[in-house]
Order: C-alpha cells, then structure tokens, then sequence
C-alpha cells in the first residue's frame, strides 16, 4: 500500500465529505419532498461522512485483502466516530443532530445496531470499489496544485466551521431563551392567580384570560386553518415574507398574554388596601409588572434575522430534537412552516 500525503488526504477527506453531502442532500430532499440543503456547515459538505471515510480508510486498507476483518474493522470505525460526534455535538450545542432512539439496539440514541451492520458494508464498498479510482485520480494530481488545493480548501472550510459554529451556538442561546420565556409567562400567571384570589380577583375570569397555553393554541389552530385556506399564489410568498408574517402571529399571541397579566396585576394591586402587608403585595405587583413591560419590549424588538440562521440549520437537519427545549424547538419549526416527521 503506497502512503498518501498529508495533502492527499486532505483532498479524500473533502471529496467524501462532499459525496456525503449529494447523498444526504437527496435522500432527506425526497423524503421531505422539498430541497433540503443537508448538514451543519452552510457549503456542500458533510463532514461526518468525511471523517468516517478518513478513519475507515485508516483502520482497513492494511487489511483490505481481509474482507472479514475489513468488515468489522471499519463498522467499529466507524460506529465509534458517530457515538462520539453525536455525544459530544448534543452536550456543546444541546441538540440532537440525529437520533436512533426509536431503533433497537441503540446506545443512547447515537448509534444503534442497524447503522453499525450497514457501516461494516459502506467499509467494503469504500475499500474495494470506491477508494482505488479516486486514489489513482488523486495520485495523478501534481504536488504543485495538489498542494495549494488542499490549503484553499482547508482555508474555506475553517471560515465555514467557525461561521456554522457560531451559528449553533446561536441556536442553543435562541432554544434557551424561549424556553425561559415560555416558563416566564407560565410562572407570571400562576402568581397572579395566588396573589388576585388574595385580593378577591374573580379567579376563573383571570384565568380565561390568561391562560399561556390556551392562547398559544389558539395562535397554532388560527396558522394552521390560514395554511390550509391558502391558494396557489399566496404559497410562493417569498420565505422571508412567511417567515416574517409567522413571527408576527407568534409575537401579538405572546404580548396579548402578557398584556393580560400585567393588566390583571394592576388591577388587583389598585384593589389593595393600606397597610403594611398590602405595601408588600404592591411592591411585589409592581416588582412583577416591570418585569413584564422588559419582557414585551424584548419580544417587540425581534425580528426575522434573529430567527434566519437557527432555522437554516433546522431546516438542513429535520430529524434535530432537543430534549431539554422540546416546546422551544417546536415553535422555531412552526415558525419556520417545518414539520418534524
């Protein structure tokens, strides 16, 4: 076996990051029966698939006259690369970029039997039939412009990492932020429900009107009956338009709710008497309502752009999950008019 160039693999890495990409990219688009641009980075590459097939290549070409061992040499490579990558993306990010948990034999969702069976195929297939002629065209490159390849691309693909990077990052900050938001508004009107019986609020009326989850539901069943009665035309609005228009539903859904409650605290802390246990109460009423107009001038300043790069990765991978920000995830995919499967 001849020994390739720190150069040459680069080159097999980013040819096979690349194929990844085609292959994802048109299996998830077909099941999705729309295009979908898969992966993490904003270029045509994945670069799992790059990897794996870098590390296959590592443990089986000294025996790739082997098929036995080639076989299960390559699906422990490449098993291991997958539970690790999944491991370690989940718990810097807080999202499941894939997830087994649904298939048998799985370890923690990352990896499961059926990926480890079908990896130890994808090795011989690599090995045996794939690999030799993109080794000999690689091979056939002069060191002169294999060389300044290799760095370009390492130089686009460093600025696409660290931009893709920053991006789920993003992402992981806008998941956290509205699942405390949708707390926030929760815990605000189970206060407001103690403290309004404390100053004789009729209660059910209090709650008929501020009720978090009966008003996001009346948000979501409004949008959904909006897309069905959708014609034709109004179906190529332009992404941003949708998008734009869905997170105004959603904001006017949410400053309703806390326009409610900070009405309905300011109406009981009025109703109050004076009195040392009641100047307390204000003081809490008043503390609650400030925390509700920061809230409202939160949510009025966002707009589209806020949203545009965590539903570029959504959207690159539908099947993402997050079990720590479900709710989160699942108004961001509304948003954005995605549907998990």
């Amino acid at each position: 076996m001849r020994a390739y160039t720190a150069d040459q693999w680069v080159l097999f890495f980013f040819f096979y990051c690349l194929c990844g990409w085609v292959w994802e990219s048109c299996y998830v688009s077909a099941r999705q029966r729309r295009w979908v641009n898969r992966g993490f980075l904003h270029g045509p590459l994945l670069p799992i698939y790059g990897s794996g097939a870098i590390l296959i290549l590592l443990f089986t070409l000294p025996v790739r006259n082997y098929p036995v061992l080639l076989y299960f040499c390559g699906a422990a490579a490449a098993t291991l690369l997958e539970y690790v990558t999944g491991a370690v993306m989940e718990r810097l990010f807080k999202v499941r970029y894939w997830d087994y948990s649904n298939q048998k034999l799985n370890l923690n969702g990352y990896i499961c039997f059926t990926s480890t069976f079908a990896w130890g195929f994808f090795s011989i297939l690599l090995v045996k039939f794939i690999h030799p002629p993109i080794a000999r065209l690689v091979l056939a490159i002069p060191s002169v412009f294999a060389v300044p390849l290799a760095l370009a691309l390492v130089a686009a693909f460093s600025v696409d990492a660290v931009q893709s990077v920053r991006a789920a990052l993003d992402l992981r900050v806008m998941l956290e932020k509205l699942t405390e938001e949708n707390e926030e508004l929760r815990r605000l009107a189970r206060r407001v429900e103690i403290v309004s019986a404390f100053a004789e609020e009729d209660l059910q009326k209090f709650r008929d009107r501020t009720q978090v989850e009966r008003i996001l539901l009346q948000d979501r069943l409004r949008t959904e009956r909006q897309e069905r009665l959708e014609n034709k035309a109004e179906r190529k609005l332009h992404r941003e338009e949708r998008l734009a228009d869905a997170l105004r539903t959603l904001s006017e859904a949410k400053l309703s709710a806390l326009e409610n409650v900070a009405s309905a605290m300011e109406s009981c802390r009025d109703r109050l008497e004076c009195g040392e246990a009641f100047a307390q109460k204000r003081a809490e009423f008043d503390d609650a309502v400030k925390k509700l107009r920061e809230r409202q001038t939160v949510i009025k300043a966002r707009t589209a752009k806020t949203y545009r790069q965590s539903l570029r990765i959504l959207r690159g991978n539908p099947s993402a999950m997050a079990k720590e920000y479900a709710e989160a995830m699942e108004n961001l995919r509304r948003l954005g008019g995605m549907h998990k499967d």
